[in-house]
């Protein structure tokens, strides 16, 4: 197969930046449409901001015993639970009671800054969840509440990505706000990939960092891109759930290179409240990360290029 130039689709989603690129121009229309199609199903799923979604109905009969739960819903938790595990428990789905004493209670484009508000406890965890696959149920603990918020946008680029390379027969690039997948036969000089701060859209598209991705995925969380103030102090996001609050870090934004775009969110997302432990971590894992300080200073572990340079996972 001969690789024609790629060609892409720029829309906004979910109050941030997406973009869809195919190898071939011919199947840009079919491509999007795959892509619609899994953002509206995790989107029923999955926003704790549309009240008819599956998740606010979950979240509704915590306590209540076993809860029947679609195929999709049953897949992001497992995903999560995957990220739980893997990520010593930094990134949990369990946090949504914490984000929302933190002041996190609405779409991020309606958030206003709160003069006062509930004060934030440890997220509970999820070793009191049972995950039932064969009867497609899971039983919340009462009190315990889920958010998908750390793994539904990656989720969904993995999903697309893969479907579309199938699908269309082409290679393909899906990224939702900044969690990106690659799947199928990449151009010849790679996926071009420009490291920027903000994915949020009519943001300033300043670009620190360019990589080539061959395969896999990128994903970059930010610590300053969503933030508002609560009780008069600036609180962000990410939330430590050892703590409540929005985790106290070093960076302002980690990008990582995994094969899933699952993984790589997870890894950025602990990353932020790890903090340096995160280039002893991640290595480990054989992950590269890019870490951007406060002080505008960048760092590089795992393998991550100098600028500029070719990066495959």
């Amino acid at each position: 197969m001969t690789l024609l130039e790629p060609v892409f689709e720029h829309f906004s989603i979910w109050g941030t930046s997406g973009t869809l690129g195919v190898t071939d121009s011919s199947v840009l229309v079919e491509a999007r449409a795959i892509l619609d199609e899994v953002i509206r199903n995790i989107d029923h799923a999955a926003n704790r901001f549309r009240g008819e979604s599956e998740l606010l109905h979950v979240n509704a009969r915590s306590g209540s015993g076993p809860i029947p739960v679609s195929a999709i819903f049953l897949d992001l938790l497992g995903q999560s639970a995957w990220a739980y595990e893997e990520t010593q428990h930094a990134c949990d789905p369990t946090i949504i009671d914490a984000l929302i004493a933190n002041g996190y209670d609405r779409d991020f484009d309606e958030l206003v800054d709160l003069g006062s508000g509930p004060h934030a406890m440890p997220s509970p965890g999820m070793d009191g969840i049972e995950i039932d696959y064969s009867n497609s149920t899971i039983t919340l603990p009462p009190g315990v509440h889920l958010d998908f918020g750390a793994t539904a946008k990656a989720r969904a680029s993995d999903v697309a990505a893969g479907r579309i390379a199938q699908e269309c027969g082409v290679g393909c690039l899906v990224s939702l706000g900044g969690d990106m997948r690659v799947e199928g036969p990449s151009p010849a000089d790679g996926w071009m990939v420009g490291i920027t701060q903000s994915t949020r859209p009519g943001s300033a598209d300043v670009v620190d960092d360019v990589v080539a991705l061959h395969s896999g995925a990128l994903a970059s969380s930010s610590s300053t891109v969503r933030q508002w103030k609560a009780n008069g102090e600036q609180r962000h996001h990410i939330i430590d759930p050892s703590t409540g609050m929005s985790a106290q870090t070093p960076f302002s934004l980690v990008s990582v290179v995994a094969p899933t775009c699952v993984e790589a969110n997870a890894f950025a997302t602990a990353s932020i409240i790890w903090g340096d432990d995160a280039f002893f971590a991640l290595p480990q894992r054989g992950l590269p990360l890019r870490a951007l300080l406060f002080d505008g200073s960048v760092e590089r572990g795992g393998g991550w290029p100098e600028p500029f340079n070719e990066l495959s996972s």
